[in-house]
């Protein structure tokens, strides 16, 4: 049985789980049935880019019997690589976006439940990436329907580690007034709603966040009791 996630490996996965690896380490191993990328006697380590949905019977499966770390890579610089639709290369500029460790909360949303299992850590990669966009005529509209072909990796800048509800909650900035509202968060983290929406909806589903009331049409939330 294949890992859970894409059925081909991208470059980023791959150079990832290479980085993450060490001696002695099995790569691709079986465990319960699953393919764990890498597997250092009790601890498992799990790549993820994406799809946090279908790891859910994944996490079922091997929480509370083992020890996984479960890693997700943000690309805080990234460059954009165009190419033609046979692969020849075309053009490198560099991104003006920049992912922030906040940006997890996209995919947690899909697992919120899972997030204080004691055997869980989830570990935040905060990576240099190259995109590669290819025309093709396969992708979204947003993009002209260029699509995304691959993404590397080109350097690892940070790692942070998050194993308990305070660990969480430390992403709320330091001056948010409690109770608050989707809209004021996203103003102190200078973000865009709907990430607040994400952080506030996973955080109230682990029980650590909860609706107090409301402020005309918005909920407000504060720390909870666990």
């Amino acid at each position: 049985m294949r890992h859970i996630g894409t059925l081909s490996e991208s470059s980023l996965h791959a150079a990832l789980k290479q980085w993450y690896s060490q001696p002695g380490d099995l790569l691709e191993a079986e465990v319960e049935g699953l393919v764990i990328d890498i597997v250092r006697e009790q601890d498992l380590i799990e790549i993820q880019t994406g799809n946090f949905t279908a790891l859910r019977p994944k996490l079922k499966r091997l929480l509370p019997d083992y020890t996984l770390r479960l890693v997700y890579p943000v690309a805080v610089e990234k460059w954009i690589v165009r190419e033609d639709g046979a692969g020849q290369f075309m053009q490198r500029r560099k991104s003006p976006k920049r992912g922030r460790v906040e940006d997890m909360f996209q995919e947690l949303v899909r697992i919120p439940s899972f997030l204080l299992e004691a055997q869980l850590v989830f570990e935040v990669t905060l990576t240099r990436q190259e995109e590669i966009w290819r025309d093709d005529g396969k992708g979204s509209w947003r993009r002209k329907r260029w699509s995304i072909h691959d993404r590397r990796l080109l350097g690892v800048i940070e790692q942070v580690e998050f194993r308990c509800a305070e660990d969480y909650l430390s992403l709320l900035p330091a001056g948010l007034t409690m109770p608050f509202s989707n809209r004021e968060l996203a103003t102190t983290l200078a973000c865009r709603i709907t990430l607040a929406q994400k952080m506030t909806y996973t955080l109230r589903r682990m029980g650590v966040l909860e609706t107090v009331g409301k402020a005309g049409n918005a909920n407000l939330f504060q720390i909870g009791a666990k």
